[in-house]
């Protein structure tokens, strides 16, 4: 058959520099959020790093990546997603100069990228704030963060306009109403956090990454630079009316960041939220004209839909952890995410009728138990037919959205090599085509091994996704 994936779509895969990285302490790097987060995004926070924080080690990334990168090129790989720790950049965050050893690593592993014709595709800020920015200044909380952002973003822009042409400003920017701590930096415990101050750290976010758009631009023209948001397609649980407009006021809550990112403005009905609850978003001077700088492309990801009703007595979190109701028509992964892939094709013919702005599907993927065997060939390997299925019917999805006029220029699946569970700060919890031999306990000998998923990937991108498996073939 022939592919609807246009020529010189992006196929690749994503990671996040606290995830696989590991060196925690090493060539001058300050600490982050994750550093004192041994159990994952809602798990309790420690005063400082302990030896059970599965991310201070990684997958040792840092020492490794040449390795690593190697393995994504035999994949066949267009794209790498990574990011940059900002505090290997400004090790507290707030510093006047850059710290010159982490600025050197990132050059190394962009440099080993545009050596197998890579490009990176780089997020400034993925769930790692400097520690001292979360301790000292409540995060994004205060304004300040503006600044410090802008200066990390404008020397990070400065050192790579060479060598990296697609950016992202903040990872999931919209999970700061889920998990201000980690995606906010805001040290202020979540049941004590207000929603004024909730929503002014989300305005100062919101002004920092147009801040990033407009100094990344005037860099480099030639620059991408798009958000990045948590997709989550919302169902109404019944054709009830009730139910519908339950679900249209959670699609508002994400749609939101979207709308500001793409359009440059606050959309009406948020306006009404601030009203309704009490909320005088603090604007400085210029806030308004800066918001107006807006992005090149939308990013996004995508693991599951919810549904919304209501009637709070169906709305359960058993069927998402991240909530909403179960739908009854879906299965569920073995951490209770709903699977469901044409929500991948409903989401991007969403955000492109509503942007018209390209999309750049950033994260999708399955976490799974992997069970290492020895292969027909001797050499050890996972039997991950699971991944297989679930890549191929959501990848089949995109190839819908594309017929249907979408313009989506890529695909990075998320986690493309093993790394540490952001939500469980887990290893067991595997998303790779690559299998690295580290366990929860710490052991292992960090040994890389391609899956069966390896080779499965690789016909994909080989083919520009003609060897898909639609339904019935």
């Amino acid at each position: 058959m022939n592919t609807p994936f246009p020529e010189g779509f992006l196929w690749g895969g994503a990671v996040a520099a606290n995830q696989l990285e590991g060196a925690y302490n090493e060539d001058g790097k300050g600490l982050s959020t994750q550093d004192v987060a041994p159990q994952g995004i809602r798990g309790p926070i420690t005063e400082v790093p302990t030896e059970d924080n599965m991310k201070l080690v990684g997958i040792d990334f840092y020492h490794r990546y040449k390795e690593d990168v190697k393995l994504f090129a035999e994949m066949g790989f267009k794209v790498f997603r990574t990011s940059i720790a900002w505090s290997r950049i400004f090790p507290n965050g707030d510093e006047l100069e850059p710290n010159e050893q982490g600025l050197q690593f990132y050059d190394d592993l962009f440099d080993e990228c545009h050596k197998y014709g890579i490009e990176p595709l780089v997020t400034l800020s993925h769930y790692e704030t400097p520690l001292h920015l979360s301790k000292q200044y409540d995060g994004w909380v205060n304004r300040q963060l503006v600044g410090f952002y802008e200066r990390y973003a404008r020397t990070v822009f400065t050192r790579y306009k060479d060598k990296v042409k697609y950016w992202l400003t903040f990872n999931e920017i919209n999970s700061i109403l889920h998990e201000p701590f980690m995606s906010g930096g805001i040290y202020t415990p979540k049941d004590k956090l207000s929603k004024q101050d909730l929503y002014q750290a989300i305005h100062h976010e919101l002004v920092a990454s147009a801040t990033a758009v407009k100094i990344g631009h005037k860099i480099n023209p030639q620059a991408q630079i798009g958000c990045m948001i948590l997709s989550m397609p919302t169902y109404p649980l019944t054709p009830n009316p009730d139910d519908v407009i339950a679900a249209m006021k959670s699609e508002h809550m994400n749609y939101f960041f979207g709308d500001v990112h793409a359009r440059g403005v606050y959309p009406g009905y948020m306006k009404r939220y601030f009203r309704e609850h009490g909320i005088e978003i603090h604007m400085e001077p210029g806030d308004a004209d800066i918001l107006k700088h807006t992005v090149d492309f939308i990013s996004f990801s995508y693991y599951v839909s919810i549904c919304e009703t209501g009637d709070s007595s169906k709305r359960t979190q058993e069927g998402n952890l991240i909530g909403g109701a179960p739908n009854p028509y879906l299965k569920a992964s073995e951490w209770g995410w709903q699977i469901d892939p044409q929500g991948l094709r409903y989401v991007l013919n969403m955000f492109y009728d509503r942007y018209q702005k390209p999309l750049f599907i950033v994260e999708n993927g399955l976490g799974a138990k992997d069970e290492l065997i020895t292969g027909e060939d001797g050499v050890p390997t996972v039997n991950d037919d699971y991944r297989i299925e679930y890549l191929n019917d959501h990848l089949v999805q995109v190839g819908e959205a594309i017929e249907d006029g979408v313009e989506v220029m890529g695909y990075t699946s998320w986690g493309c090599i093993d790394l540490v569970s952001a939500s469980t700060a887990e290893l067991s919890k595997r998303y790779g085509f690559i299998y690295v031999d580290r366990h929860d306990d710490n052991t292992g000998t960090l040994e890389r091994y391609r899956k069966k998923s390896f080779h499965w990937y690789k016909d994909v991108i080989a083919t520009n996704g003609q060897s898909l498996r639609r339904s019935g073939q």
